[in-house]
């Protein structure tokens, strides 16, 4: 078991935030930690948005042992950092209390959180002498930035934003991603296969001035960086907290406006032909122009589920494991967009798209 020795001289289990905005790579990343932890069992915490968990269902998808189904722990109620007494830290105290605790216990912010008041979070009494912040994982969204963007589709990250009702911050965008720099002890600028000549200096000038000092910039394409490179960073960053402040700190603002959005999903039969089905949501999505949409598909014939994702017209998708025994065969995908969406016309063009 990996534990850190704290200043009482009692072992406590080390944990990793990893945060970034939507469509950085976060699971992927996790996902790829996950297939190569080296023996350790690792439990996850995911701040899913939404009424599907995605993200947590393809994490639980992977099956590596060092990650059962019970160490997948999804916090759907908001924003982590808005919501630390009510669900993170009973979340976490659960963790701890299992008869066999995990060696490494990893946390999935939802894009939109501020990293800063969950690693506080770490100081609350029924937490702080059994568990440490090994460290802050910030997953930059390479290509996004070299094209002068925060994320892939900021409008998405937006919808997400004022889909959470329990968000008590209403921080720009540019302010955001300087706190998730500011608090990072690791930066990992992703997607970097994307990047032109040049693009990945581009990324690192843009983000240098926001980077703490000594804190390492690393690149990765999907993810993939070993193990070693994510955990035992040994930070202890809840005893740093004083060294990263966030935007809103040092300016002193705390009141935002917040706009409405709107989220909901649908469920459709088995589909028969995926790449014909990927086209007439892509078709749909642009028409209506929803910003994001995620879920699982059932393929006629097949025994995998498919995921698909897709932010605005652009759609991925892909087989991650076959379908349990106990699972209901059925396609689900949440559609979000600004207020006053269609949710009748759109249930009916994707019902059209799965005949």
């Amino acid at each position: 078991m990996t534990q850190t020795v704290n200043k009482l001289g009692t072992s406590r289990i080390p944990a990793t935030v990893v945060t970034g905005f939507l469509g950085a790579g976060k699971t992927t990343l996790i996902r790829h930690l996950l297939q190569n932890a080296g023996g350790r069992r690792i439990a996850l915490i995911i701040n899913e948005f939404g009424d599907l968990g995605v993200d947590g269902e393809v994490l639980k998808g992977c099956g590596e042992e060092t990650c059962a189904e019970d160490d997948v722990v999804e916090l759907a109620n908001g924003c982590i950092c808005c919501t630390v007494a009510d669900d993170f830290v009973p979340t976490m105290t659960a963790l701890l209390d299992r008869d066999n605790p995990p060696d490494h216990i990893v946390i999935e912010t939802s894009g939109l959180a501020l990293p800063q008041p969950l690693v506080k979070a770490f100081n609350w009494p029924d937490i702080r002498t059994r568990v440490t912040v090994d460290g802050v994982v910030t997953v930059v969204d390479g290509a996004a930035v070299a094209a002068g963007r925060f994320a892939h589709d900021e409008a998405a990250l937006d919808a997400q934003r004022q889909a959470d009702e329990n968000l008590d911050h209403e921080t720009p965008m540019s302010e955001l991603f300087e706190d998730q720099l500011g608090c990072a002890d690791l930066i990992i600028v992703n997607k970097t296969d994307l990047l032109g000549d040049g693009g990945l200096d581009v990324v690192r000038e843009f983000i240098r001035p926001d980077v703490r000092a000594g804190v390492p910039v690393v690149s990765a394409i999907q993810g993939a960086l070993p193990a070693s490179a994510l955990i035992g960073l040994g930070i202890g960053a809840e005893d740093d907290i004083a060294n990263r402040p966030t935007h809103h700190e040092r300016a002193g603002e705390i009141d935002h406006d917040h706009d409405d959005f709107d989220s909901f999903h649908v469920d459709l039969p088995q589909i028969t032909d995926p790449a014909a089905f990927s086209a007439s949501v892509s078709a749909m999505l642009a028409a209506e122009n929803v910003l994001r949409l995620k879920g699982f598909v059932a393929v006629s014939g097949k025994p995998m589920r498919m995921v698909i994702q897709a932010v605005g017209p652009r759609i991925d998708h892909y087989f991650d494991r076959p379908w349990r025994a106990d699972e209901t065969r059925c396609t689900r995908l949440v559609v979000i967009g600004e207020k006053g969406l269609d949710q009748a016309r759109i249930t009916e063009a994707l019902q059209q798209s799965a005949i």
